[in-house]
Order: C-alpha cells, then structure tokens, then sequence
C-alpha cells in the first residue's frame, strides 16, 4: 500500500490537534489570565524501503503564548494582575506548585486564600490564612495585610511571585503552568502586581479565527489525498487483476 495513506492520515491528525488548539484558545478568549496555546510540529521523514521520499507530521512542542494581556481595573481589592513578566504560585490539585496571571483571589470558609477555582495561593513563607471578617489588602509587592473589624492592621504574608526563564514552563492540560522537568521556581522580589485590577486573555480572537479556517482547509486537502490513495489502489488492483 502507498505510503501516501500514512503520511495523509498523519497530516490530517496533526491538523486536528492544531485546530483543538485553536478552538480551546477561542473557548478562552474572555477567561483572565489566560495563556493562549501554540502547537508546533516538525516533519519527521518515514524510513523504510527506498529513499525517505514521505515525510509524517510530529507534534514537537505544546507551548503558549508569553505575551501579557489587556489589564483592566475592577476596583476589588482582592483583584491582582501580574504587571509585566511573572507569576502568581499556586497549589495543584494534585500537590504540585504551579503558576498563573488568573489573580481573581477570594478567601474561602476555612481562612484561607485561594483562586477562583478554589485552589491555594502560596505565599512566600507557606499557606496564606486571613482572619476572619478582615478586610484584605495587597501592596504592589505582593504583601496581603488584613485589617480586623478592631484593632490595628496586621501581615499575613506576601504572595509567592516567580519570574522563570522564558520557556521554562510548560502549560498543563489544566491550564496552569509548570516548571519544564518538576521542581518549583524560587520568589523574585523583583515581580510587582496591580490591586484592584485583573489581566484579561491574551488570545487574539482574529487570528485564532484565521487559523481555524486555514486548518480546516488544510484537513480538506488530507482527505482528498487519502480518497486520491483510495482510487489509486482501485485501479491497481483492477490493473494486477488475473486475466480469466
């Protein structure tokens, strides 16, 4: 069977996983501090019988976009963008340190400060736990004070920032960001946020539209080459056929 089959059929995978891409990235287009993702491939040539005349499409890479967002003020004091590179340290479900620019922060029933999908934000020296009925308040260097009802204002912390090397993170299928390898990135002091105002998605909703028709055209054209293939084989068959 021509290789034509494989290498289309692997084309037109690739092509599918470019456009759940692509299709994730417009789900999220309003979501704060979302990170839009990128798929890279690279053609990989099929070895085999004669000379590597076909090439298949490999996914290499599942990367995202490093380009902060539109930043737009809400006046909640629990609202926080991360200004300029950085990131707010979180805890994974499943233990692990990750990191996000979604800064919409809430205290939940036990004290505790967590997103808004419920998850911990680290602060520098552990857990960040807010008195109950304070009214919280983040300074530009992340430090969370808490005023009680009565009595004079007190720190609880400061919020665990972490600027990595670019490239140093790979998204999750979560959504959250991760250190390439494991481990946890140190604080950097040098990290500023904005209270009372949150960073917006940073998909661009244009060109992500462009690329979901392109993709589409492009699957098009792999299953017109396996329908190629098809008919090819046909008539081959019909050619090789016995005589009777």
């Amino acid at each position: 069977m021509d290789r034509l089959i494989y290498t289309a059929a692997a084309g037109a995978r690739a092509l599918m996983q470019r456009q759940d891409g692509h299709a994730n990235n417009l789900a999220n287009a309003n979501t704060p501090g979302f990170r839009a993702s990128e798929t890279a491939f690279r053609a990989v040539p099929v070895r085999g019988e004669g000379m590597p005349t076909r090439v298949v499409s490999l996914e290499a890479s599942a990367g995202f976009n490093e380009k902060s967002g539109p930043i737009e003020q809400t006046g909640r004091n629990l609202d926080v963008a991360v200004l300029g590179r950085g990131y707010l340290a979180v805890q994974a479900p499943d233990g692990t340190e990750a990191y996000t620019r979604a800064g919409a922060l809430q205290v939940n029933d036990q004290g505790a400060l967590v997103t808004s999908q419920g998850l911990p934000v680290n602060g520098e020296g552990g857990a960040l736990n807010i008195p109950a009925g304070a009214t919280v308040s983040i300074g530009r260097d992340g430090t969370v004070t808490a005023q009680p009802a009565t009595g004079p204002a007190q720190q609880v912390g400061r919020l665990k920032l972490v600027n990595p090397e670019p490239g140093a993170l790979r998204k999750g299928d979560d959504g959250l960001l991760r250190m390439d390898g494991g481990g946890e990135a140190p604080a950097d002091p040098e990290v500023r946020v904005a209270a009372g105002a949150l960073e917006g998605s940073n998909v661009n909703v244009v060109e992500a539209m462009v690329g979901m028709i392109a993709a589409a055209r492009q699957f098009d054209t792999q299953m017109k080459l396996l329908q190629s293939a098809e008919q090819d084989d046909q008539r081959a068959s019909q050619l090789l056929a016995p005589v009777r």
